[in-house]
């Protein structure tokens, strides 16, 4: 039986970034979730598929080989898709594509099965509540709208991706009503999470915290 460390939280909060320095430090595998769907946006993108042609969505999903690695990559049928998943034109779609109900069904199967392969520290809007609702390890991970909209247009700027802070913060916020209004896997707080506020951490404190409360439960 592996050990699973889940985390949620709004988009942007910095929770990939901790996630994945928990696993490097742990020796965990670290898997992004909201990367995976990010994947079916972007094929769905490429193929010029319409986001209401659910079907087809799906089948995407059900034919695609998506790979994560502990450095943070992304591969989508073996091609390195880091840099195209974070665009602009992606995020805009990756929150309706991901209300998909047969889509989620099925992209809770395949995270299901890499917690079967080693330990993980697994991150997203419902790892702790649909995905592990019985993971011994629950983390929200949380940060103010404004912060995150700072933090986000300052990694679009480091990637060469154009954008406003009024785009970047009207996206995001956004995004925040679609994920906690979801009919299925939607972002939400509960009790028996462990609540971190990243607004004014550091990575390390983050992180730090994390690590403390895994080695002492």
């Amino acid at each position: 039986m592996f050990n699973i460390i889940a985390i949620d939280g709004p988009s942007g909060s910095g929770k990939g970034t901790i996630a994945k320095e928990v696993a490097r430090r742990l020796n965990y595998t670290y898997i992004d979730t909201g990367a995976m769907y990010r994947c079916v946006a972007l094929k769905s993108l490429e193929l010029n598929i319409n986001e209401d042609e659910e079907e087809k969505i799906v089948e995407l999903l059900k034919n695609m080989d998506i790979r994560l690695t502990n450095d943070g990559k992304t591969y989508m049928d073996d091609i390195d898709v880091s840099d195209k998943i974070r665009t602009m034109e992606v995020t805009s779609r990756v929150s309706k594509i991901s209300c998909i109900v047969p889509l989620r069904l099925v992209m809770e199967e395949k995270q299901r099965e890499m917690a079967k392969k080693s330990n993980i520290v697994m991150e997203g809007r419902d790892i702790t509540t649909v995905i592990f609702p019985d993971a011994k390890y629950k983390f929200y991970i949380d940060c103010s709208l404004e912060e995150r909209a700072k933090r986000r247009l300052e990694q679009n700027k480091e990637k060469g991706i154009e954008s406003t802070y009024e785009e970047v913060y009207n996206s995001l916020k956004q995004r925040d009503y679609d994920d906690m209004n979801r009919p299925l896997g939607a972002l939400k707080r509960t009790d028996d999470q462990h609540y971190i506020d990243n607004s004014k951490n550091t990575k390390e404190e983050s992180v730090d915290e994390i690590l403390k409360i895994v080695g002492e439960e």
